[in-house]
């Protein structure tokens, strides 16, 4: 039977398989034109909930809303790991000289940012900067006159309860370093609440920056609030 070879009212084609040419689309660019092949509807699908779960999760986590982010997680992994050093160091001396040196060891500061992020910020910022609580970066205090007042507020409370008493909620060693850390913030003058108290001398130099020995003592020294 020959190339279309009709039997009956059927045309018998001796190349039923023979591919079938893709549509050309009808605009040119540069007298290139393109077959009119669309993405396939499941990727398409897919690009979009990719885009809007891209878009959700930046929303979420890129907010600053505290312990939410992976460097919030970070922090709080940082200060969980400071409390098992805790065990076998003892307990920090809160003295001026220690606070001082406290300050310059990044890994303490750490530690107390991490405590500081986890329990202070909703009265006192993020960073410090005041919202219930006074704002912690400029040289007005109501409760501290020196350096290791910080920590005697964190510890016993201020303003008739105002300022709650972290010393039973705390390690006295997160007391200590968040103390410290909460110094380091003075002097950045951060927009927030305006200054409460009085204007007080500059904390004292700090020493060279190295890793403190972890002093082991009984008790901290007394101290007072901001």
């Amino acid at each position: 039977m020959s190339e279309g070879q009709q039997t009956g009212n059927t045309t018998v084609s001796e190349k039923p398989d023979a591919p079938v040419e893709p549509a050309i689309r009808d605009h040119e660019y540069d007298g290139i034109q393109e077959y009119d092949n669309p993405t396939p509807s499941w990727w398409v699908a897919l690009f979009v909930l990719s885009v809007i779960f891209a878009m959700s999760y930046s929303l979420y986590y890129q907010v600053p809303v505290p312990d939410r982010s992976v460097i919030d997680r970070y922090d709080e992994s940082v200060a969980a790991d400071l409390k098992k050093r805790f065990a076998g160091m003892g307990e920090l001396k809160i003295t001026e000289s220690n606070m001082l040196l406290w300050m310059t060891n990044k890994e303490y500061m750490n530690g107390g940012k991490a405590t500081f992020k986890q329990n202070c910020v909703a009265c006192h910022g993020l960073q410090g900067q005041g919202l219930v609580g006074p704002n912690m970066t400029d040289d007005y205090y109501k409760n501290v006159k020196q350096l290791t007042d910080i920590a005697r507020v964190i510890r016993d409370g201020a303003a008739n309860g105002t300022m709650p008493s972290w010393g039973n909620r705390m390690h006295p060693n997160e007391v200590a370093l968040v103390a410290a850390y909460v110094a380091t913030l003075r002097g950045q003058n951060l927009p927030g609440l305006p200054p409460l108290g009085d204007k007080i001398e500059p904390w004292p130099p700090l020493p060279a920056a190295t890793a403190p020995a972890m002093t082991p003592a009984s008790t901290p020294t007394s101290t007072q609030k901001k």
